[in-house]
């Protein structure tokens, strides 16, 4: 049988929609041969491939403790990426590598200088995953080897293109972020979310095309991306919605 190919995009709180779909897919026992992940999606994905049941990393996203630190803060408008980093190296690994993980994984970030996507499958594994979820604006930027790395979304939402041309790999997008027609634009705030997910969504677009499936639960489009309050919904909707794809995913995998 062929394994699944994940590309998760980000989306902020509705990537825990990402839990949700892994834990459905562990469920069915369908293979995962390889995750490509940014932003919440690189959150998702790297613990995923690091041995932590979907449950588990629910837990850990919605702690306190991990909530508090990427919430703002106040007087800088920045989350705190150190202390978010020396809880990544609690529950990672301070010296964790990409071949040290027990699924294959590409994280995807974006190089603010060069102006490029740069795509980490080697190597350290903690400061990628940093680089590849550190919003623009809200974060600062993360250096690492020469580069000044900001959230991978910027430039790719759905990276689909390591999971392409694999023998034995069939490219599914894992994709959070549905349109919603739904949502009066009469705040700034709204209007600034909008303007953010049409600039993004051009770079998502290409992408859908290149996957054999897409899971897109049409149910995220009621929660805001920063609804993390409804945590628990956003996770059963992606796990409710893939366990009514199982045998769409049955037959992609049993396809010569």
């Amino acid at each position: 049988m062929r394994k699944l190919g994940l590309a998760l995009s980000g989306g902020a709180a509705r990537g825990i929609a990402h839990l949700g779909v892994l834990q459905a897919l562990d469920e069915l026992c369908l293979p995962i041969g390889h995750i490509a992940g940014v932003s919440s999606g690189a959150i998702a994905g790297t613990f995923y491939a690091a041995g932590f049941p979907p449950r588990e990393i629910f837990q850990l996203v919605t702690d306190i403790r991990f909530v508090r630190l990427l919430r703002p803060a106040f007087r800088l408008g920045l989350v705190r990426l150190d202390l978010l980093e020396k809880l990544y190296e609690h529950y990672l690994g301070p010296d964790r590598t990409f071949a040290e993980l027990t699924t294959p994984l590409t994280l995807v970030a974006t190089d603010l200088a060069a102006g490029q996507p740069i795509y980490f499958q080697e190597g350290p594994l903690v400061k990628p995953l940093l680089g590849a979820s550190a919003v623009p604006v809200v974060c600062r930027p993360v250096e690492w080897q020469g580069q000044l790395l900001v959230d991978g979304g910027v430039m790719n939402n759905l990276p689909v293109e390591p999971l392409l041309n694999q023998p034995g790999l069939v490219p599914v997008g894992v994709h959070c972020n549905p349109l919603s027609t739904e949502t009066p634009l009469t705040t700034l705030r709204a209007i600034g979310e909008r303007t953010a997910y049409l600039a993004i969504s051009m770079n998502v677009r290409p992408r859908l095309a290149q996957c054999r499936l897409v899971l897109e639960p049409p149910e995220l489009h009621h929660y805001r991306v920063t609804d993390l309050r409804h945590a628990r919904e956003i996770f059963d909707i992606g796990y409710k919605y893939t366990l009514l794809q199982a045998e769409t995913l049955n037959r992609l995998l049993q396809e010569g």
